[in-house]
């Protein structure tokens, strides 16, 4: 699943090739990517004729601005992704649910094998109501500057192991089980932690850690795993799997110490760690 970093790198792209670009034709062949609505019309003409003005990001969701003061929202679940074409005789990729054609050339496209994604327009300052995880989101690492005292407060406050409490929605907004393993090691903290017996260093630590592995995630793009469900809205892969520390490196070396890597279970979900490095 794509994750802060991942969407925040298709945020920033998209704000360069599609901001000030009118819709001239959207075409759906997924009606479960705009379940929202009954028909594709519903959909399509709150979209055609409309233009681009700008796109911010909410979590992991994307919000376009469209004119009239409306937003389309897109979430992109598990496996969706966002394609750029140059034009309509570009090859269409399996999957694609949703294509928007611009009246100056060009389309852009939902693709989403395991359809867990979705578009829908709303009006923009009634978007909690059409969905309810954007009412409760947590502080944005990459927008929220605070003191890490204060973020300590909001540690302590949580009562729950570290990852789970990296992975809440209504805590931190956009971090999955990819970047949460990095930040802990990143950090030297172990993943079954309580949030609220961190000593004040530790804190601090892991304040830093969050700030800078996200931000080093945008950096290289994302990460694009073995199942390359996530690349950036032109096709490429991320750069930022190169770089992980411990995320799917199971028995091999930790790069700071040297020893072996684990690979634990924790609530469902594969969890990579040094237990030499992190305590």
């Amino acid at each position: 699943m794509p994750e802060l970093p991942e969407v925040e790198v298709i945020r920033r792209d998209l704000e360069k090739e599609v901001v000030g670009k009118k819709v001239k034709a959207v075409d759906v062949t997924g009606m479960r990517s705009i379940r929202r609505y009954r028909q594709r019309k519903q959909f399509t003409s709150a979209l055609v004729g409309k233009k681009l003005l700008g796109v911010e990001r909410r979590g992991k969701y994307l919000l376009v601005k469209l004119d009239g003061g409306e937003v389309l929202v897109i979430h992109l679940g598990m496996s969706g992704q966002l394609r750029r074409a140059a034009g309509t005789k570009e090859a269409m990729a399996k999957h694609t649910h949703v294509v928007i054609t611009f009246t100056q050339g060009g389309q852009l496209r939902f693709i989403d094998p395991r359809t867990f994604g979705e578009m829908f327009v709303t009006e923009l300052d009634g978007i909690e109501d059409q969905v309810d995880e954007l009412a409760h989101l947590g502080l944005d690492p990459l927008e929220s500057a605070m003191s890490w005292d204060y973020f300590g407060e909001l540690v302590a406050q949580r009562h729950m192991k570290l990852k789970a409490a990296l992975m809440d929605q209504k805590f931190i907004a956009g971090i999955g089980n990819i970047y949460s393993d990095e930040i802990l090691h990143h950090a030297g903290l172990r993943y079954d932690r309580m949030s609220d017996e961190l000593r004040p260093e530790e804190v601090r630590r892991l304040y830093r850690a969050v700030v800078e592995v996200l931000q080093e995630g945008v950096k290289y793009r994302g990460s694009s795993l073995a199942d390359e469900q996530y690349v950036d809205l032109f096709g490429k892969k991320g750069g930022y799997q190169e770089h992980h520390q411990v995320y799917a490196r199971d028995g091999q070396a930790c790069l700071r110490c040297r020893r072996a890597i684990v690979r634990e279970k924790y609530a469902g979900r594969s969890t990579f760690f040094c237990p030499y490095c992190q305590v």
